[in-house]
């Protein structure tokens, strides 16, 4: 959720969490544990909601800086960190301006969060900012359905309706991951699938994968 100043989306915030949990059941607690597996050091997570994660990350992280905007994500986030095998500090701050300095982290997270942000440039520009060179940004994010068609339509005229303002700012039809690439990132590995699966949505086509600076 990235815009500058205070983002409240009470409503949202309450059904989200409420959702991530039935999600995680169909099938996303796996797609999280692959989100940060493997990873080291000291790590951010852009937009990290209730903390669903944070369970997932390996004792090799150092040092996970949560930055969630939203205060009842943000409180159920700092309640998730207490249970966490890794240091978790969670913080109040946006995507398009994360309160850590230059080349301050080895890697970084985003996870259904870019469908969100005010600007899906300069979020990413602000996790370039923050990663050390040659670091790694980890993403799993609901996309841009892959081939032009029926989806493609039905996402472009969900997106001009109301669906922003009533989930959260969320967006459907983003290219996320060319955003990623123009952003300046190499895409390692990406995989793209449809979930939750058998269920017609616009929201279904997602993307798992891993870039890094050059």
């Amino acid at each position: 959720m990235g815009r500058r100043g205070a983002v409240r989306h009470p409503l949202f915030a309450r059904l989200y969490a409420r959702v991530s949990d039935e999600m995680d059941a169909l099938g996303a607690f796996e797609h999280r544990r692959r989100l940060v597996d493997g990873l080291s050091g000291r790590v951010v997570e852009v937009g990290a909601g209730a903390g669903a994660n944070f369970a997932h990350y390996p004792p090799t992280v150092t040092q996970l800086v949560a930055v969630e905007p939203e205060p009842y994500l943000r409180s159920r986030a700092l309640d998730a960190a207490t249970r966490a095998a890794v240091p978790v500090e969670v913080v109040d701050g946006v995507a398009d301006a994360l309160p850590l300095p230059d080349a301050s982290v080895d890697a970084a997270v985003v996870s259904l969060v870019l469908c969100s942000v005010r600007d899906q440039a300069a979020a990413l520009g602000e996790v370039r900012r923050v990663l050390r060179p040659g670091g790694e940004l980890r993403f799993y994010e609901h996309v841009a359905a892959e081939e032009p068609g029926t989806m493609r339509r039905v996402q472009r005229v969900v997106d001009a309706t109301l669906w922003p303002a009533l989930a959260g700012g969320c967006h459907t039809g983003r290219d996320t991951v060319a955003a990623i690439r123009a952003a300046g990132f190499d895409v390692q590995s990406l995989d793209r699938f449809r979930f939750p699966p058998g269920r017609p949505s616009p929201a279904a086509p997602h993307a798992l994968g891993t870039a890094t600076l050059p």
